[in-house]
């Protein structure tokens, strides 16, 4: 299963995105997560229906200090899983 996710709220300098490529580790998805220039948190990930459902829990419930007013969910085609590596946070230096 693929998902790709925008996340809206207080998800940027709060560490949003290091909190979700710590969650997506321990639940086991490929993936990546990065900043959109919007002010928005962009998650794309591939695994199991039950590990996309962890993912998408842990994105309601957010990093400390930041706030998740919106989660946009889209199916991706399975197509896409497959140009996925380990998941990483694309954009950090």
């Amino acid at each position: 299963m693929v998902c790709h996710y925008i996340v809206k709220g207080r998800v940027q300098g709060v560490g949003f995105r290091w909190f979700v490529q710590r969650a997506a580790y321990e639940i086991g998805l490929r993936g990546w997560v990065r900043n959109t220039a919007d002010g928005n948190v962009e998650v794309l990930a591939a695994g199991s229906e039950e590990q996309i459902g962890k993912l998408h829990a842990a994105l309601a419930r957010g990093s400390k200090g930041s706030r998740v007013d919106a989660i946009q969910e889209r199916r991706r085609p399975e197509a896409e899983a497959e140009s996925l590596q380990a998941f990483e946070i694309e954009g950090a230096w």
